[in-house]
């Protein structure tokens, strides 16, 4: 968790920005398919917090996608670099997941769990700390209530 007040962040070339009006932040990194292809990485770090708190400049582009899990979300990105900014699920519209790497300051933030470990590189080293998960918690949504009940608005 890390604190700072309020969060910035945005697409590459700026057309989206965002500020997100917490004290603080969680995150996870999840290593199933879907989520490294699009982050073209070894895995995409989600960072989850009520819509409310989440304050959009900028029109984004939305595209739906299947996961892994067997839902769909809708995934946001800038129409002129293609960078995805943020993610809301059909079964959780209540919360974004802004994508980390859109983070100003990523640098200090700390994870809390890894999620999709059985499809994660096998040179990849799991932080301690954090919650490991084979595929994922079994109710997805609890749990991720249970991960921004951490959170303190400003």
């Amino acid at each position: 968790m890390i604190d700072a007040e309020p969060f910035h962040g945005g697409c590459q070339c700026g057309a989206i920005r965002y500020t997100i009006s917490l004290k603080n932040l969680v995150a996870y990194a999840c290593h199933c398919s879907e989520c490294k292809r699009q982050s073209t990485s070894s895995f995409a770090v989600s960072v989850p917090i009520p819509s409310k708190y989440f304050h959009l400049t900028g029109v984004p582009n939305k595209y739906k996608r299947s996961t892994d899990s067997g839902t769909s979300t809708n995934c946001f990105f800038c129409p002129n670099c293609g960078v995805r900014v943020y993610h809301q699920s059909d079964r959780s519209p209540e919360l974004v997941t802004v994508k980390g790497g859109t983070l100003d300051d990523l640098i200090s933030l700390p994870l809390d769990a890894h999620l999709w470990t059985k499809r994660k590189h096998a040179w990849i080293e799991l932080h301690s700390n954090a919650e490991v998960y084979e595929t994922q918690p079994e109710d997805l949504k609890q749990w991720r209530s249970k991960l921004i009940s951490k959170l303190e608005a400003i």
